[in-house]
């Protein structure tokens, strides 16, 4: 089954979802998350969730720091300006 969701997606419905007020959480909160609600099923290798969603949310060059910001050092935010 092919996912619906980029991985990015799934982490901004998350975020809104676990903290509506300060669309904030921790990696580890994310991807609880995330495989609750089987957002992201389709994972490439076998790393944890937690990990590629630090990855993918702090690191890849840059790539989505337009859609969030890292609030400490487990956690992040959706950009809401």
């Amino acid at each position: 089954m092919k996912n619906l969701l980029s991985l990015h997606e799934a982490i901004v419905i998350a975020l809104i979802n676990i903290n509506k007020e300060t669309f904030t959480a921790s990696f580890d909160e994310i991807a609880t998350y995330i495989e609750k609600n089987n957002l992201y099923p389709n994972r490439k290798e076998n790393i944890d969730l937690a990990v590629q969603v630090m990855l993918r949310s702090t690191k890849s060059k840059g790539k989505y720091s337009y859609l969030f910001t890292q609030t400490d050092e487990d956690k992040i935010k959706i950009n809401t300006k």
